[in-house]
């Protein structure tokens, strides 16, 4: 059914008012329909279960997550944002920094810089205090001293060309491999996934020394562990036609411009109003049509229930396509760990005893 003859059903849509949304809860549980049967069925739910990419590039992805709840849609957002494990700087031991930048704001820097690690050759510490070993830890060095090119043209002022190193880049930083880790990560040395951050600026006689510990981590210790620069949904929207108004021929190129570009089709013989099924993602929602009388009872808008549109640019080592996997890894870690607390509680009789639970 397409969205131009389809009707509002608020079992399955979120209605979009002008000033307000309705529906917005989802009302498909055991009890709230008289003599209907929605308890959860593992068959029914995997049958109604899709997961599609619309878009994909070498550090974002776009995909379409249909038939889950709100709640499991958030939880795969959050999940990226701050459990999906990565690899960045921690520690920073300045033996020598006479540059401009003082030393804690260049070891921030640093620490910012995403690393194309798989995280899962490496170990997490269980607590900062750790012993550092080939296992947890990788050293990194960043040696740089600026020079004075000697070779420069005479009426240059580029200091690219004035100077040698007059740029501190995350290319300079120099893996330094520790026990196994030269035969672990010989198929992908460690180094930072983008070559050309600036940290900082270097001139004639000023020197930058420092050795790095980089080591596993999750986004919600520290935002430098975070895997993704964004992560992100929102509801599939729905423009829905009323047939029984429709818009008179005179206004239909205004009613046209009250939506993005491309959602609204207007017949240029009979001036018919139709919605473009694959261009409506694309809806703002800007609910512009609303504020116009003379559309009232044409037009009524709203967004599917149980429709995510994801949008999640990668960082790092991660390629975008593998973050969802990833996140879906840590859920079922989270479900595995939620189900063995709650059989202790099952096995240890009355189950009045308070139960330790582990951070995961």
């Amino acid at each position: 059914m397409t969205a131009s003859t389809s009707k509002f059903d608020p079992r399955k849509h979120v209605g979009v008012h002008a000033e307000r949304v309705s529906h917005v809860s989802s009302t498909n549980f055991p009890g709230h329909h008289p003599d209907e049967d929605h308890s959860w069925d593992l068959e029914r739910f995997a049958k109604g279960l899709t997961v599609k990419i619309e878009r994909l590039s070498n550090r974002s992805i776009e995909f379409d997550l249909v038939g889950v709840d709100a709640s499991i849609a958030n939880a795969y957002r959050r999940i990226m944002l701050a459990e999906v494990p990565t690899i960045c700087v921690e520690r920073v031991y300045v033996w020598d920094n006479t540059s401009v930048i003082v030393d804690e704001v260049l070891a921030q820097r640093i620490g910012l810089i995403p690393l194309n690690v798989d995280p899962a050759l490496m170990d997490m510490k269980q607590s900062p205090n750790d012993q550092a070993t080939d296992r947890n830890t990788l050293v990194f060095r960043l040696q740089v001293a600026c020079q004075r090119n000697k070779n420069a043209p005479k009426d240059t002022t580029d200091p690219n060309q004035l100077y040698i190193n007059s740029d501190v880049l995350s290319s300079h930083l120099t893996w330094i491999p520790q026990g196994e880790q030269e035969i672990v990560l010989a198929d992908n040395p460690p180094a930072p996934s983008n070559p050309n951050i600036v940290l900082g600026k270097l001139r004639p006689g000023q020197e930058v020394d420092m050795e790095l510990h980089a080591v596993k981590g999750v986004g919600k210790d520290h935002a430098k562990f975070c895997p993704v620069a964004t992560a992100s949904y929102r509801l599939l929207p729905l423009v829905i036609l009323n047939p029984e108004n429709p818009v008179p021929p005179h206004l239909t190129e205004k009613f046209q411009k009250c939506f993005s570009p491309g959602v609204i089709r207007v017949d240029p013989q009979t001036k018919a109003i139709s919605v473009d099924e694959e261009k409506m993602r694309n809806e703002t929602m800007s609910r512009e049509v609303y504020r116009h009388p003379e559309f009232e009872g044409c037009v009524q808008l709203a967004r599917v229930r149980d429709h995510f549109l994801f949008n999640v640019e990668s960082e790092g080592f991660y390629p975008p396509q593998r973050l969802l996997p990833e996140a879906t890894a840590v859920m079922r870690a989270k479900i595995a760990h939620i189900k063995r607390a709650a059989e202790t509680l099952l096995n240890n009789g009355d189950g009045l005893g308070d139960v330790e639970m582990a951070d995961v």
